[in-house]
């Protein structure tokens, strides 16, 4: 991959397909101002610690974002990014709950048993061991207050978990009257219809409460504010002035879309890589005839070439990606207005604010809530869409694959890192590799803390996790020996740049040269044999060490 760094400047378009953001270089290199004082340098005192803003996107592709190569208008990440950092080379776990407890504890969600462990309760009902606290808990004692708003989807109640204020959305099914919700951890009445209610508004709005709280009432404490929107996940749920902003919008179809994308990216110098050909064999990660009875004609479940399909499927599927555009505009606008409230109680500057997705685009085709009506308007609450495999392609350009699998496609998350006190670069790109366990350390080094080595007598193991705050001064800081991956049978490894993959139980290992071939197209296994064994063993040897700490205390995490 390219090294250069290069200056970027926000875009707000008004037309149906906006024109992308343009590059400008940069002449001065990046600097941390706050590494040496949060490091024990002299002046430190000066600057109060750091709040921190992490907006979680649900199932948001590496593409969609405007500042990512994307046509939906986001311009309040747009400008996050123009006056920050975006990491090209950052990763997710490829699914929303694993992603969502590597986030909050900084370890692969295997070592905390939040992902499939053979022998363990596990997976998205697993129990994390006793040691491994989440990051309001750490955050606690250096004199932070935390708060949670959205999407929860890890195990333990939120302010157990060292939480202050939550809202805690439990129906991933509804985006218009949830049944499932909290705040605080009190159930509350289901959402009545026609009331109103929209999530990623409601979200927001919590957000915006809890900022406004603190702002009266502890104005002298650091804040973490984990805000996790559910958009634009499945059901493709928004309202209808949303949607008609984008009505118009996909109609050349999806093929299109991804060349424009994969243009614009290269001309960012956010990517450097072929265009991944569409899988065609590839749909859904999970198959439900009777959803594809249920949507009729208009559906596919392969990203076939659109010149293929017919015109009752065109328009049924220009209309889902209508959809998903609407829901990340919508999100970008009510992000917006949590920006706004921490610019009015001024704490904008210090604030480190992270944003990124918590897996792939999502191929996935189903209904579940409360079902789908044909004869209902697309986006509305009586139907039950998904992006699939063919719009998915393309939210994910350029790679390969989507959510589940653990491909490009499946586990790259854009991530906009925004701190004007702390960071001097504007607009700048890191191609310095990351990954969601790297969160955890990263904050608690900024909030002045270090990794406990015990909690209430339990030992804590070292957290793979590296914190990531030289290379916001500096790319190619931080350094690693590897990064890991398993999820459903699908497997991966990352070493430097070479990086080893496999698809399913059954699949063959797949080794490429993520330097030169970043969309995963050339196989370059058979060529580089030794290569490809000296990381299968490396991938087994780091299974056998994660599944032996999941192992470790079994028994007191067992019903």
């Amino acid at each position: 991959m390219r090294s250069r760094n290069r200056g970027f400047t926000a875009f707000t378009g008004s037309a149906s397909l906006p024109a992308p953001s343009t590059m400008k270089p940069l002449s001065c290199l990046s600097k941390l101002i706050l590494l040496g004082l949060l490091a024990g340098q002299s002046g430190a005192a000066q600057l109060s610690k750091p709040n921190v803003l992490l907006i979680l996107a649900d199932d948001m592709g590496f593409s969609d974002a405007g500042c990512y190569g994307g046509e939906i208008r986001t311009p309040n990440l747009d400008a996050l990014a123009a006056n920050g950092l975006r990491f090209t080379q950052f990763y997710n776990t490829a699914r929303c709950w694993p992603s969502r407890a590597a986030i909050l504890t900084g370890y692969y969600a295997q070592q905390v048993r939040r992902d499939t462990v053979p022998g363990a309760r596990s997976g998205g009902g697993g129990v994390r061991p006793a040691w491994a606290r989440l990051l309001p808990e750490m955050l606690k004692p250096l004199g932070y207050r935390s708060y949670h708003s959205g999407k929860w989807h890890v195990d333990g109640r939120r302010l157990e978990g060292g939480f202050d204020r939550s809202y805690s959305l439990e129906d991933h099914n509804r985006h218009f009257a949830p049944q499932n919700h909290f705040e605080d951890d009190t159930k509350l009445p289901p959402v009545k219809p026609e009331s109103g209610y929209y999530t990623t508004a409601a979200i927001a709005e919590h957000a915006v409460k809890c900022l406004k709280e603190h702002a009266e009432k502890y104005a002298g404490r650091p804040f973490f504010h984990y805000l996790c929107f559910t958009a634009p996940h499945f059901p493709l749920h928004a309202p209808p002035e949303d949607i008609a902003r984008y009505r118009e919008a996909y109609r050349d179809g999806w093929d299109t879309v991804r060349e424009a994308r994969w243009q614009r990216m290269k001309s960012m110098d956010i990517i450097d890589c072929a265009l991944a050909a569409p899988e065609r064999e590839v749909g859904p990660p999970y198959h439900f005839q009777d959803a594809l009875d249920k949507f009729g004609p208009g559906e596919v479940n392969r990203p076939l070439p659109w010149r293929e399909l017919t015109v009752t499927q065109r328009a049924f599927q220009s209309a889902k990606m209508a959809i998903h555009a609407a829901m990340v505009d919508r999100m970008d606008r009510e992000i917006g207005q949590v920006l706004g409230q921490l610019k009015s109680m001024g704490a904008f500057d210090n604030t480190l604010v992270l944003f990124l997705s918590d897996n792939g685009a999502s191929a996935e085709i189903m209904v579940r809530g409360d079902g789908h009506d044909r004869e209902a308007p697309p986006g509305s609450a009586a139907t039950f869409l998904c992006l699939g495999p063919g719009w998915s392609t393309a939210s994910n350009t350029p790679f390969r694959r989507h959510k589940t699998w653990v491909h490009e496609g499946g586990i790259a998350t854009p991530l906009i890192v925004h701190w004007p006190k702390g960071i001097a670069a504007r607009g700048e790109l890191r191609q310095n590799p990351g990954h969601v366990i790297d969160l955890a350390p990263t904050i608690l080094e900024i909030a002045g803390g270090k990794w406990p080595s015990a909690w209430d007598g339990h030992p804590v193991p070292p957290p793979p996790g590296k914190s990531l705050l030289a290379a916001f001064a500096n790319d190619g800081t931080v350094s690693r020996d590897s990064l890991w991956w398993l999820h459903e049978n699908n497997r991966a490894i990352r070493v430097s740049d070479w990086k080893l993959v496999a698809a399913g139980k059954d699949g063959p290992w797949e080794l490429y040269d993520l330097r030169a071939d970043r969309s995963e197209m050339n196989n370059l296994a058979s060529r580089n044999s030794e290569k490809a064994l000296e990381l299968e063993r490396l991938w087994t040897r780091q299974w056998t060490e994660i599944r032996a700490l999941a192992l470790k205390d079994l028994s007191s995490a067992q019903p």
